[in-house]
C-alpha cells in the first residue's frame, strides 16, 4: 500500500488533530465537576488515543513517516480554548459546545479524505469506521446538553 504525497499529508494532519483532541478532551475532563460530562470527556480522550494508534499503524503500514507533534491549528485552538476557559470558569455548557463544534469539523475532514480516489481500501475502511464513531458520539452528546 502506498500513499500519494497529498494523502500522506492529509492523514498526518488528521493524526495530529486526533492527538490534539485527545489532550483537549483530557483537559476538559480534568477541569469539569459534572460527573456525566467528566465521563464523556474522559471517554472521548480515550477514543481519540485509540484512533491515533490505529492511524499510526495504518500510516506506518503504508511505509510512510508518522508525525506525532501537535498541529499548529490544533495547538492554536487548544490555546484559544484554554484562554476562553479562564474567562468562562465553570461554564460547562461552553466547553461542551466547543467540543461538539470540533467533532463536527473533524467529521468534515474525514469526509474530505475519504473521497480521495487514491486512498487505499484499508485506510478508507478505517477512516469510515472512525467517522461513524465520531458521528455516533455527536448524536449521543445531545443527551448531555440539558445537564449543563
Amino acid at each position: 500500500m502506498t500513499y500519494t504525497a497529498q494523502v500522506k499529508e492529509k492523514l498526518n494532519g488528521i493524526l495530529e488533530k486526533t492527538y490534539d483532541a485527545e489532550k483537549g478532551f483530557k483537559k476538559a475532563a480534568d477541569n469539569i465537576d459534572n460527573k456525566a460530562l467528566k465521563n464523556y470527556f474522559s471517554a472521548k480522550s480515550f477514543e481519540k488515543n485509540t484512533f491515533g494508534k490505529e492511524l499510526e499503524t495504518e500510516i506506518t503500514a503504508g511505509n510512510k513517516e508518522v508525525k506525532k507533534e501537535g498541529s499548529l491549528t490544533g495547538s492554536a485552538k487548544s490555546t484559544w480554548m484554554d484562554t476562553k476557559a479562564l474567562f468562562s470558569l465553570d461554564n460547562e455548557e461552553f466547553i461542551l459546545e466547543v467540543a461538539i463544534k470540533g467533532e463536527k469539523t473533524t467529521v468534515k475532514e474525514y469526509e474530505a479524505i475519504i473521497k480521495e480516489p487514491s486512498l487505499p481500501t484499508s485506510t478508507k475502511s478505517l477512516l469510515e469506521a472512525q467517522k461513524s464513531k465520531i458521528e455516533n458520539g455527536l448524536y449521543n452528546s445531545k443527551s448531555l446538553e440539558p445537564i449543563c
